[in-house]
């Protein structure tokens, strides 16, 4: 199983974006998403959360929320567990990413660009102020086939 760290950097009324675009072998490639990566060897959530925080823009965590446990299954490929959370202060210069470029979006427009569905769903559960959650997406060939939210399926 993969365990995975995405973060969204929250300034005023925008949050830092990571447009995917410089991996050819990226499931990721030309979406937009936060920021975060893989846990590497005896990393706790939070470890991976500030080194991949780190690694992709150059800041250094100072205040982060966890903001809940996303589950994403795909196919036959192995189930992913996400550890998503929203920060709002860092130290640091921001650099350049070898993954793709980051943007400051303003959250409105941030549904305009091309997310994951189910991206669309924690971030509005994120922008309601939702406590935190277990959000189970199931997709088959890159389309959301399924939502269940603290156990309760969500109409799609």
């Amino acid at each position: 199983m993969g365990l995975t760290t995405l973060c969204y950097l929250e300034q005023g009324d925008s949050y830092l974006m990571l447009h995917r675009t410089k991996k050819e072998q990226d499931i990721n490639k030309d979406k937009w998403i936060g920021v975060g990566g893989h846990f590497e060897q005896g990393e706790s959530p939070e470890d991976c959360l500030v080194r991949e925080v780190k690694e992709e823009t150059g800041l250094d965590l100072i205040q982060y929320t966890f903001r809940g446990i996303v589950t994403f299954l795909c196919d036959d490929n192995e189930a992913e567990y996400m550890h998503l959370y929203t920060a709002n202060k860092w130290s640091g210069v921001m650099h350049a990413c070898d993954e793709g470029e980051l943007v400051w979006v303003k959250k409105e427009e941030m549904y305009q660009l091309k997310l994951w569905e189910g991206d669309k769903i924690f971030l509005k559960l994120i922008e309601e102020g939702h406590p935190f959650f277990s959000l189970k997406l199931t997709y088959h060939e890159d389309i959301l086939i399924e939502a269940v939210l603290d156990g309760n399926k969500l109409a799609i």
